[in-house]
């Protein structure tokens, strides 16, 4: 059996889905904190609260391959995560994949540690696991251009930094290929897109489909991170996305592997395509 933890999630629901187009939605169970959202997955659901550990071994039971897709709440990924491996491990569950942050040995974004500490864990569990750095999201940033549209501008920190992000449907259907397959125990991939953008290509693709001229204007990370607070976002949320920009300033979400469109077994979305479907 096959499970996925986080499965209400926006990541979590594509793999789902990923999963019954492959034709395994019997032998899919989704983890969720609340069995009534996921009455929609068209799968079986079971209840897996974090922040109530007698429901984790219990939901584990039969599970042969578990997909444990990060948890939200930063500053409690870690024991939270380390939870779930011990459940897993009592559970005799045979193999964790782990979504996990690209280049999370290495990288200096802010989010990067509580990733690292729950890949030793798993390397410390027994159990068999593969590990799934996932970079940024595309929507991250394709999620904005309605204010990009109206304001003739797109707004980061990034500078001319490489970005190999990736969209949710691509890091999902991977995921989903890596459960149903041999061949992945011990493996850590990096999962970006085969073609590097900039926020200032990401502009001109926006003028290009639009017929408007959009124009990247780069902002120091304290600047853009005062903009992101006045737009509503938490002081601490707003620190960690304008860290994350800068950080990729310097490459921290470019990456050359090409690993992603190898699991896919097709070429990733390109910048077109993702700028073409946030515009629907």
């Amino acid at each position: 059996m096959y499970a996925v933890t986080g499965a209400t999630g926006q990541l979590g629901r594509l793999v789902i889905a990923a999963l019954k187009e492959k034709g395994v939605a019997g032998q899919t169970a989704a983890l969720v904190r609340d069995p009534s959202k996921g009455a929609d997955l068209g799968v079986a659901t079971r209840l897996f609260d974090y922040d109530k550990p007698e429901t984790l071994e219990p939901a584990l039971k039969g599970v042969e391959k578990l997909l444990l897709i990060s948890g939200s709440e930063v500053g409690k990924r870690v024991p939270q995560h380390k939870a779930v491996i011990d459940a897993a491990v009592r559970a005799g569950v045979g193999h964790i994949a782990y979504t996990s942050l690209l280049h999370a040995d290495t990288s200096e974004i802010m989010l990067a540690p509580e990733h690292s500490e729950t890949e030793a864990a798993l390397k410390a569990s027994g159990l068999d696991y593969t590990i799934l750095r996932n970079s940024w999201y595309t929507e991250n940033y394709t999620g904005n251009l309605g204010a990009a549209l109206a304001n003739g501008a797109i707004i980061g920190s990034t500078a001319g930094g490489k970005l190999n992000t990736a969209s949710r449907a691509d890091l999902a259907h991977a995921a989903a290929n890596v459960l149903t397959s041999d061949g992945h125990a011990g493996e850590i991939y990096e999962l970006g897109n085969d073609q590097p953008y900039t926020l200032a290509e990401l502009a001109a693709e926006l003028s290009h489909q639009t017929g408007k001229t959009i124009v990247y204007t780069d902002l120091p990370k304290s600047e853009y991170a005062k903009i992101l607070e006045g737009v509503g976002l938490p002081a601490p949320v707003a620190d960690l996305l304008a860290d994350s920009d800068a950080k990729a300033a310097s490459g921290a979400l470019a990456d050359d592997s090409g690993a992603l469109g190898r699991l896919l077994g097709r070429p990733t979305q390109t910048l077109e395509q993702a700028v073409a479907l946030a515009l629907k």
